[in-house]
């Protein structure tokens, strides 16, 4: 049965950079093929706070055009139900009025070379969320279009609980990408969002040791929880030569970077054996230099770059729903809609006891 759907809402829009506004919007109306969403949680993430900032990745500069938009309505870790669908979209995605859905954060185009090679996460104009052409979900009500990839979620889950599953699902790629075998040594490098993911993904492929690096003990301590083996806190131990004493001098087989700290790249190249795997996720808001020729003739590392969840949301959905996983002390801070700029606030203070801040725009509690 569909829902009584009004005809306005409330819904964050960007105007520019350090520029977003609660204003009162016209719930969208889905076109053929596209469902209307009613949000429950979005979470925030790093990248939304960079671009609420203005970095250049976002806004371009003068090595690149601007990627984001204004008019967007920012948020792209988006959970909530579905109230309105018609045969065409129920017919595509599976899905159907009452369901409750989290929704991948690229809209794919299925048309570039990328998207018909079957790397849909590299889509070549790479439509996204809260950031290009689609309105992400800091916004009572979302139209998922018939182009977007939607994922069936337990209602059981709390919503902040089930928009988890994209970061989740990000971090998940990252240890794909690492190749993580049962006698790998692995480091994660920071206990935030994506690197909790990260040692919770790993742990889930059972290296023979699974180190975690952070600088505050608090979030170590969840590090453990998630299935870290054994934590470094960095402002109290040299992790470099840590490592090596546990590697018998050899180093870790794989490095995963989920800081977005310049000096967690030199670290890594540092602390990794000859041979080993350097996996990066984060985006970074300044430039890094490293010493190249450690990754070509002193060691010959596999440096290999991580874009998004592809192929990963089912598996950290099925993680969410198991329960295993400390979501109540990951997902530590809701606000409501109206309170989104203290949200964004609260990401951007990295001596804060954060670690996962959502909105609900249903309201908390």
């Amino acid at each position: 049965m569909t829902e009584n759907v009004p005809a306005t809402m409330q819904g964050v829009v960007v105007h520019g950079p350090q520029d977003y506004r609660l204003e009162e919007l016209k719930v969208p109306t889905p076109a053929e093929g596209e469902m209307l969403m009613r949000v429950e949680a979005v979470g925030v993430c790093a990248s939304d706070l960079k671009c609420y900032h203005g970095a250049a990745k976002f806004w371009g500069d003068q090595n690149r055009p601007a990627w984001a938009q204004t008019g967007v309505t920012p948020g792209h870790e988006i959970v909530g139900t579905i109230v309105q669908a018609d045969a065409a979209a129920t017919a595509r995605h599976g899905i159907e009025v009452g369901d409750r859905v989290v929704v991948e954060q690229i809209v794919p185009c299925w048309e570039c070379a990328y998207c018909l090679r079957g790397a849909y996460w590299m889509c070549a104009p790479h439509d996204m969320f809260g950031f290009r052409n689609f309105n992400g979900a800091m916004a009572e009500y979302l139209v998922v279009p018939a182009r977007a990839l939607p994922h069936k979620i337990s209602h059981d889950l709390p919503a902040q609980h089930a928009a988890f599953a994209e970061p989740l699902s990000c971090s998940m790629h990252a240890v794909e990408r690492a190749g993580v075998t049962f006698d790998d040594v692995v480091v994660v490098a920071g206990a935030g969002p994506i690197g909790l993911g990260a040692i919770a993904g790993a742990r889930q492929k059972n290296p023979l040791k699974l180190i975690a690096l952070d600088a505050v003990d608090a979030k170590l301590d969840l590090a453990t929880s998630c299935g870290a083996d054994e934590v470094i806190n960095i402002t109290e131990a040299d992790a470099v030569q840590r490592v090596k004493d546990i590697t018998e001098g050899l180093g870790a087989d794989v490095y995963i970077e989920a800081t977005g700290h310049p000096s967690a790249v030199g670290q890594g190249i540092n602390l990794l054996r000859k041979l080993g795997r350097f996996v990066e996720y984060s985006v970074f808001k300044d430039d890094v230099t490293v010493d190249w020729s450690i990754i070509s003739d002193d060691k010959e590392l596999d440096v290999l770059g991580a874009h998004l969840g592809p192929h990963c949301w089912p598996a950290a959905i099925k993680l969410l729903e198991s329960g295993v996983l400390p979501m109540d002390r990951i997902c530590t801070d809701q606000f409501p809609l109206a309170d989104f700029q203290q949200a964004l606030d609260l990401v951007g203070d990295s001596a804060g006891s954060s670690v996962k801040v959502s909105i609900l725009p249903g309201g908390v509690g």
